[in-house]
């Protein structure tokens, strides 16, 4: 059965390699035919693969339901009951000298779960991005790009050994910076690519000390070997501490998310990947997966509680004030991914995994809506945007339906998931517990400000749609008055049943609701969302957004954190960059230049003495000998 887990994550990879090496084989003598024949290519090479690998998990599943390959290692954890059964498999033991390290790779409760997130996911994209990047030339790469983005994120989830789940680990950080990028030539794009490769690689150089801080303590990289050594207490923080470094970066959290809003530059079907089903959920699927040894470490919860606390609240703030749809969408991936952690903080693997995966399905269908949106109007920005829901009917019922989970309204599946996290949230213990409380319950109300503020900003009121002539770099197409083509909405319409359903499933499968923590987040919810009403109501032809008043505009610049790093980092590392390369210049190679100049000015006396005049040689030569003449009289 470890077959059938390598090869979901072989085939994507396989598929990446054929997009790349394959698509263009046999096409260069057909002419102005090459183009369609290699997007078409290319386009199978994405599907089939994503496909058979989804079927191949969903097979799995089935087979883990069964308690196939014994009973799994987290025995007591949600997903075990879930799904009891476990397999596991090493291809090789490589012996380093020291600490060895193991190609395994494992299957069980929690793998399959975030793996079901992955495929899904990516297929849908994959899917929907065969109709929103028709015409675009570079198509072929983006879609093997997105299919290594896929296998590296399923090598995170299968991952039995630390380094094994590192590489797949850093792989997506690769793919993140050539599909945000992928409109290079759009200066912003290439500047938005570099930005969140060097801020995520920031973050991984924690992550991959912490990786060595256990594997060094455990005597080894198995994931099951370090949850099982007795490690030292403080050995623990430290190394959970690192590794939070690396979540922080990977999951846009406090204070490493300032790349996230600028990822938004890449294609929005790369935006529902990253945000829904891989990069932004490995930090939190990492944490789960080394939960033990995160319980051992109270103080690295307590910090992360912190963290969550600032993170949910200041990025569900910014997301009310934005006027771009995908940024919206971004600032309310932070908050969600806040949430998932303060659950964790709280001692709830369990509540941060569910609404890890209710949150995987509501934010990919957003993110596919917005794309159907910005497909239509031809611009991401809400002002340009109003009164849609006649002319785009099915994007309206399916972003209504994410819009509800966003929020958090039954019987949607962000209803569940997110009382889940609010009632661990409430029973958790700790020194921050009280405040991280009052956040969450002050973000519900924000979020359900601002998932009002866009959807009635989207598809209520005035129409203020302008045909453009020409789209702006990063938007594929302009407005043409109608729905988008079939292959874009089947996979919005497939990813609103889950992003309605899953809560009534979980629950179906043992997760119960509190229904006081629950009517009462429900209640600021509908607070936020009637405030919001009332105001735009009262003027719809005005941003509900004037209720933050004089904090609009930091609000709007996200408190301005990328000012503050430019000031105090971003630009002093310049100035010392400059003055290093100034000494480089002026001291190291003026001292290189400066000898050589010594050195010709030396040879040219040498040379005076060696020019080929007899005349000057037998003087010299006299001159020698009545000067040891004159020596030697002298000194006798």
């Amino acid at each position: 059965m470890i077959v059938v887990v390598a090869l979901i994550v072989l085939l994507p990879f396989a598929a990446a390699a054929a997009g790349l090496l394959a698509t263009r084989l046999g096409t260069r003598n057909l002419g102005a035919r090459s183009e369609p024949t290699a997007y078409r290519r290319a386009a199978w090479f994405a599907i089939l693969p994503a496909a058979v690998s989804a079927a191949l998990t969903v097979w799995l599943a089935a087979a883990l339901a069964g308690g196939a390959g014994g009973a799994g290692a987290s025995e007591g954890r949600f997903w075990s009951e879930l799904l009891p059964g476990r397999v596991e498999g090493t291809l090789t033991v490589v012996e380093t000298g020291s600490v060895p390290i193991s190609l395994t790779l494992r299957a069980d409760g929690l793998s399959v779960l975030a793996g079901i997130l992955v495929v899904v996911v990516a297929l849908a994209v994959q899917v929907y991005s065969v109709g929103y990047m028709r015409d675009e030339p570079r198509y072929p790469s983006y879609s093997a790009f997105v299919s290594l983005f896929t296998s590296a994120m399923l090598l995170v989830v299968y991952a039995g050994d630390l380094i094994v789940l590192y590489v797949g680990w850093e792989i997506m950080g690769l793919c993140s910076y050539l599909l945000i990028g992928h409109w290079w030539e759009d200066r912003a794009n290439s500047r938005a690519a570099v930005k969140a490769f060097l801020v995520t690689r920031l973050g991984d150089v924690g992550f991959l000390f912490g990786i060595f801080v256990l594997g060094s303590a455990a005597g080894g990289f198995r994931i099951d070997d370090v949850l099982r050594a007795d490690i030292p207490r403080g050995t623990l923080v430290v190394a959970t501490l690192l590794l939070l470094a690396g979540v922080a970066g990977k999951s846009a959290q406090v204070p490493l998310q300032t790349w996230l809003p600028d990822a938004m530059a890449g294609p929005t079907p790369i935006s529902a990947l990253i945000h829904a089903a891989t990069m932004v959920a490995a930090g939190i699927f990492v944490v789960a997966r080394l939960y033990p040894a995160f319980l051992a470490a109270p103080p690295t919860l307590d910090v992360l509680g912190v963290v969550a606390a600032v993170g949910m609240l200041g990025a569900a703030l910014a997301a009310l004030a934005q006027d771009d749809l995908k940024r919206v969408l971004a600032y309310s991936t932070i908050s969600q991914l806040a949430y998932m952690a303060a659950a964790l903080a709280a001692g709830s693997d369990r509540a941060a995994m569910f609404h890890l995966v209710s949150h995987g399905a509501f934010k990919a269908l957003l993110f596919l809506c917005a794309g159907l949106v910005i497909h239509h109007v031809g611009s991401n920005l809400i002002s340009h945007m109003g009164g849609l829901r006649r002319a785009l009917p099915v994007t309206f019922w399916t972003m209504t339906i994410g819009f509800a989970a966003l929020a958090g309204l039954p019987p949607a599946s962000g209803f569940f998931s997110k009382d889940a996290v609010i009632s661990a949230v409430e029973h958790g213990t700790g020194p921050a517990q009280p405040f991280v409380y009052a956040s969450a319950l002050l973000t519900v109300g924000v979020t359900g400000a601002y998932a009002a503020r866009a959807w009635l900003r989207t598809f209520f009121g005035p129409a203020r749609i302008e045909p453009l002539a020409e789209p702006p770099p990063g938007v594929a197409h302009v407005f043409d008055g109608r729905e988008a083509p079939s292959s874009m909405l089947w996979p919005a319409g497939v990813l609103a049943v889950p992003a309605l359903l899953l809560g009534l499933a979980g629950s179906a499968a043992g997760v119960e609701v509190e229904w006081g923590p629950a009517a009462v987040s429900l209640a600021v919810a509908l607070l936020g969302a009637g405030i919001v009403y009332a105001l735009w109501r009262a003027a719809p032809e005005q941003d509900p957004a004037r209720l933050l008043g004089p904090f609009r505009v930091p609000c709007e610049r996200a408190f301005y954190v990328d000012a503050a790093y430019a000031a105090l980092i971003a630009r002093p590392i310049l100035r010392l960059a400059r003055g290093v390369a100034r000494t480089d210049a002026r001291v190291v190679d003026g001292a290189v230049r400066g000898s050589g100049r010594a050195t010709l000015g030396l040879s040219g006396l040498v040379r005076l003495a060696q020019n080929g005049n007899a005349q000057l040689y037998v003087t010299g030569l006299l001159a020698g000998l009545v000067l040891i003449a004159v020596a030697a009289v002298v000194l006798t």
